[in-house]
This record gives C-alpha cells, sequence and structure tokens, in this order.
C-alpha cells in the first residue's frame, strides 16, 4: 500500500509521463541544479487519484511530501460532531504535506482529491537527505512554510474584517484550477465545500451563488462553478460592493 492508499498498480497508469520534465516544469521543483532534479527523479513516484479519495488523514503519520501534478485537493479538518472545514485547496504546480514531512509528526489536517488527481509523491525517507544535500530546495520549503503562515494570517483576517460576499468572492479566486466553456475558470468546490471554506451554510452560498449567476458573475454546474467575471469577484474580495 502506498501514501496514498491505493496499491502501486495506480501509478502505473501514469508511467509515460516524463518525470524529468514534469520536475523541471513544476513551479516548486522549477530551477534547482540538474543533479537535484535526478534525485527527485529517481525517488519519486505518481499516483492517480480518484475524486474523492482521502489521500491521507489527520494524526496519520507524515511519510511524504506531495505535489499536484494534475486535478485539485482539498485539505480540511473534521469537528467531533462531523462538521468540516476546509482550510485550502491545493491546485496544480502546489506542493502539500509538508509540515509533517519536515518534523516527521503526524499530519496537522486531512488531504482529499476533490476530483481525479496526478499526484507527485515523494517519501520522507529519500526526501529529507536531497533538502540536507540542495540548499536550493531548503529555501524553496521555508517559502512555502512562510506562504502558509500568512495565508492562515489572511484568513484570519477575513473572518474579523470581510463579509461573507466578500470571503466567498476571494475562496473563489483563490481556488480556480482550469479553464471551462468560454475561458471561464472553473472551481471544482461543491457548494456545501465552499460553505465549509468561508464558514456559511450551504444554503446562504446557494442564494448569493445564483444571484451572482443572473449578474453574469458566475455560472453554475454540477459539483463546479465557472468564474466568468473575475474583476467584479475581486472588486468583491476588496470589500466594493458590486455596482459601486
Amino acid at each position: 500500500m502506498n501514501a496514498t492508499g491505493s496499491r502501486s498498480g495506480a501509478g502505473d497508469e501514469v508511467r509515460y509521463v516524463d518525470r524529468r520534465e514534469i520536475f523541471a516544469q513544476h513551479a516548486f521543483f522549477r530551477g534547482l541544479a540538474e543533479a537535484a532534479i535526478d534525485e527527485l527523479v529517481a525517488r519519486s513516484r505518481i499516483e492517480r487519484c480518484r475524486r474523492g479519495k482521502t489521500i491521507f488523514r489527520r494524526a496519520s503519520p507524515g511519510t511524504a511530501m506531495m505535489a499536484v501534478l494534475r486535478g485539485s485537493v482539498k485539505i480540511c479538518t473534521v469537528s467531533r460532531n462531523g462538521k468540516e472545514a476546509v482550510l485550502n485547496v491545493i491546485g496544480p504546480g502546489q506542493v502539500f504535506g509538508e509540515i509533517a514531512v519536515l518534523d516527521g509528526g503526524p499530519r496537522t489536517a486531512d488531504a482529499v482529491a476533490l476530483v481525479e488527481s496526478d499526484i507527485l509523491v515523494l517519501d520522507r525517507r529519500d526526501f529529507v537527505p536531497v533538502v540536507r544535500a540542495h540548499p536550493d530546495l531548503a529555501q524553496r520549503l521555508l517559502e512555502v512554510l512562510c506562504g502558509r503562515l500568512r495565508k492562515t494570517s489572511e484568513q484570519l483576517e477575513d473572518a474579523f474584517f470581510l463579509d461573507m460576499p466578500g470571503r466567498m468572492a476571494k475562496a473563489l479566486l483563490a481556488a480556480r484550477t482550469g479553464d471551462g466553456a468560454g475561458g471561464a475558470a472553473l472551481v471544482q468546490l461543491t457548494q456545501r465545500e465552499l460553505g465549509e471554506m468561508i464558514g456559511t451554510a450551504r444554503e446562504s452560498v446557494n442564494k448569493l451563488l445564483h444571484s451572482w449567476q443572473e449578474q453574469g458573475i458566475v455560472g453554475l454546474r454540477r459539483g463546479a462553478i465557472a468564474v466568468r467575471r473575475p474583476d467584479a469577484l475581486k472588486r468583491l474580495a476588496e470589500g466594493e460592493a458590486e455596482g459601486d
């Protein structure tokens, strides 16, 4: 059994991918020394996760760091009474699971595939020696961790100072993962997941989304939201009422 909870055969489906090219083009690894990329390629594997697959659970051992190649992953936590809070959405070119890998501690949240996704996996026992040998990679990790801290601070500030439309607009802009029909960027979140992300009931999310659809800001489809007017969402995220 591998780090994503599926058997090694899942990775066989994506063996056609040139792993070296993946590392060379991936935002996190781009620009690393050739020797570092060669080491990472030799130590990595690719896993395919179906939609809804739990990649890892909170408090489980932090045995691997991962990067999204295709698809998207939500980082979430569940309370004792079953209420879920979505902390982050990880899209292509982003890494996750790095905190537990660095300190060897347990996972701090769950990771779940929002759509069918290809995940690059680097086991801790293989990754840590490469980080020690290549300071550039350690610097990248520090930048990722600082980015996580900044995002957490920003989310706390938004919770205090932004109204619900502003929080939802900001969440939609941050969660865009691909292009839909007519060039509209897609957010592959359900309305329930979006509500969990901003601390709002699904019914309130549904009402606001339908209002925005009438204004041409978004388009609604099963299990996804098309962002048609990102400029309008940016104004809302900055605290401006639409039409001001």
